[in-house]
């Protein structure tokens, strides 16, 4: 087999099972999945907000999806589950919360302020949240949440900004959600410290003090003198 067919063909296959364990742990509040190849197998490590749903009781649903990953041709596959500690800054997870949140009936409008408020009281640089599909009528459309500041172009775009897209089903349609967030801790293109300005302050008023010590011994000498 051509290495060019093997990678494709592994590519294929991780999103497969991403698109698989999405749908499958979507109760839980799926954040996103790590493969990882190891010589001892396959490392998969699923990032969800709530690990006791993954796990069941016992362990018993971890070892069925464990037993299904195999059916994937993955080679012995070792699952793990942890727990995403800032939900706000996961952006699969918000766009999988979102989407959950618009399959039990809530308004898109509503929803779509309701958690970008959350993300931006959080913390994050910026957020910008989308929802397309049939809307309000049977033609599609595009609704977008916005706040704070978000990067389209350039490499910042695809190194600082989190990315999640999830649907949701409905009954006059599926509605794709799209979900952009710059967390607080990263630094933007156009933010900048400039060092040293300190140290000069305190230069001067070293300067400033030592001057006006000496124009008071100059005085004191002058009384003294008189």
């Amino acid at each position: 087999m051509a290495v060019e067919r093997k990678f494709v063909q592994d590519k294929v296959r991780k999103m497969m099972v991403k698109e698989w364990i999405k749908d499958e742990v979507k109760s839980a509040g799926f954040g996103g999945v790590d493969i990882l190849r190891t010589p001892l197998g396959t490392q998969v490590t699923l990032f969800v907000e709530r690990p006791g749903i993954v796990i069941g009781k016992g362990g018993r649903r971890i070892k069925t999806i464990t037993e299904k990953l195999k059916e994937f041709g993955i080679d012995n596959p070792q699952v793990s589950v942890d727990e995403v500690e800032k939900p706000e800054f996961n952006a699969q997870l918000m766009a999988s919360l979102l989407a959950r949140a618009l399959e039990r009936g809530w308004y898109f409008r509503r929803a779509g302020y309701r958690f970008l408020y959350r993300i931006m009281e959080a913390g994050a640089k910026g957020c910008e949240i989308e929802i397309s599909g049939k809307l309000v009528s049977e033609r599609a459309r595009k609704e977008k949440f916005l706040a704070g500041t978000i990067i389209h172009t350039g490499d910042p775009a695809y190194t600082v900004v989190k990315k999640g897209f999830d649907v949701a089903v409905k009954k006059l349609g599926v509605l794709g959600v799209s979900v952009r967030i710059i967390p607080p801790d990263v630094q933007l293109p156009d933010e900048f410290e400039i060092r040293g300005v300190e140290n000069e302050n305190e230069g001067n008023k070293g300067d400033e003090q030592r001057g006006d010590g000496e124009k008071a011994e100059g005085t004191g000498n002058r009384v003294a003198e008189a």
